[in-house]
């Protein structure tokens, strides 16, 4: 009788290619996330929409590696002429068919697609290295939300709390005692059951003052610039701590405490008066925010244009204020002449790594700073 045998020669790491294809494509969108972060933060869709738009990142289209060939260049070696010397010009910017300098070109350009992003995806990237900087325990913590943690298990207990691999184990052992080693024949005595404990956690605390430059030389461009750090500031700290309280403070010739939306929403007009924002400031850590209990964070945001005979002011409570706190983070929006302010040059007098300064020319300077003002890393202050 004739047998017959049937040999199967499929490839099975065909069956990964989706899989593999899928990976690749994840990688790249999150590339592209990575390498446009500092201009998707500064997106109008999220800002204003309060971060409930999903956001479109351009991708280049994906294709498998493949040695491509100029057919103009006729033979397709590796290796030159031979009738080269030292200085002999090979080539120049531009000689290349579409390239740059050859007017418009005649090649064909890279193709890509938009793919949609979540602000989850966004900030799982952004805040994967910030950190509230320098950052002590204090001598009065504050108690955190309690934890339930399982320790222990015991014969009585609830249904939903049985553990069934131990009540296995423990029908297992009974039977073997019987001589018949096996799984089956439950009876009360078998089962098994988790106990929780509650824990309780204490947790240093935190306090963030958000100062912000309402003044009339505040415009439009200046104001969404404060309000793109400021809301990406407060969604960091409300995703990776809990015992963080934020004072939103916004002034012009004087300043006040306002709510979260009227920080966010509001405009004001006015003379500009920078001394007022930190002598509220100092007052709440004097009567609210002791520095023995809190981690203290001051961020003021403004374009320098200050008065004049207020800085002074503004040096002397800054003094007062640093022994007090963290970290006091300065963003100064420069103008489009790119001048420095007058307020910038007085803190420049300052030299305490507690006061971390930088100068913001563009929208995607804001990563920049929320980079510089949330790194554990040391660093130098950036004038």
């Amino acid at each position: 009788m004739q047998t017959d045998f049937i040999v199967s020669r499929e490839d099975w790491s065909l069956h990964r290619k989706g899989y593999l294809d899928q990976q690749r494509h994840q990688e790249k969108v999150e590339e592209a996330i990575r390498k446009n972060l500092p201009h998707i933060i500064t997106e109008e869709n999220i800002i204003l929409a309060g971060g409930s738009k999903i956001v479109k990142v351009p991708i280049r289209s994906l294709e498998e590696y493949r040695f491509r060939f100029n057919l103009n260049q006729g033979r397709h070696v590796g290796q030159g002429s031979g009738h080269t010397g030292k200085g002999t010009v090979i080539a120049r910017e531009g000689d290349h068919r579409g390239g740059r300098g050859t007017g418009a070109g005649d090649q064909p350009g890279m193709d890509y697609y938009e793919a949609e992003v979540t602000l989850e995806e966004i900030e799982e990237l952004l805040f994967r290295d910030l950190e509230l900087p320098n950052w002590q325990e204090k001598k009065k913590p504050r108690q955190a939300a309690p934890a339930y943690e399982f320790r222990d298990v015991r014969r009585s207990g609830i249904m939903g709390n049985l553990d069934k691999k131990r009540t296995l184990l423990e029908n297992l052992k009974r039977n073997a005692r019987l001589g018949h080693p096996r799984i089956g024949g439950f009876k009360p005595e078998d089962l098994r059951f988790k106990t929780w404990e509650e824990r309780i956690r204490q947790e240093s605390s935190a306090v963030i003052l958000a100062m912000m430059d309402t003044s009339g030389s505040m415009g439009t461009y200046e104001k969404y610039i404060a309000r793109t750090f400021f809301f990406w500031m407060v969604r960091f700290l409300r995703t990776k701590y809990e015992q963080v309280e934020i004072v939103f403070i916004a002034h012009h010739t004087q300043a006040r405490e306002v709510t979260e939306e009227e920080f966010f929403s509001k405009g004001e007009s006015g003379g500009t008066r920078c001394s007022s924002a930190y002598r509220l400031a100092l007052e709440l850590i004097e009567q609210r925010y002791p520095p023995q209990d809190y981690n203290i964070y001051p961020f003021h945001f403004s374009d320098g244009d200050n008065l004049p005979s207020d800085n002074e002011a503004c040096l002397e409570l800054l003094q007062k204020m640093l022994p007090l706190v963290n970290q006091f983070g300065y963003g100064e929006i420069v103008n489009p002449y790119y001048r420095t302010s007058t307020l910038m040059n007085v803190f420049k007098k300052i030299q305490d790594p507690r006061l971390v300064t930088i100068s913001i020319k563009e929208k995607s300077d804001v990563y920049y700073a929320l980079k510089q003002f949330f790194s554990h890393r040391e660093r130098k202050r950036a004038l």
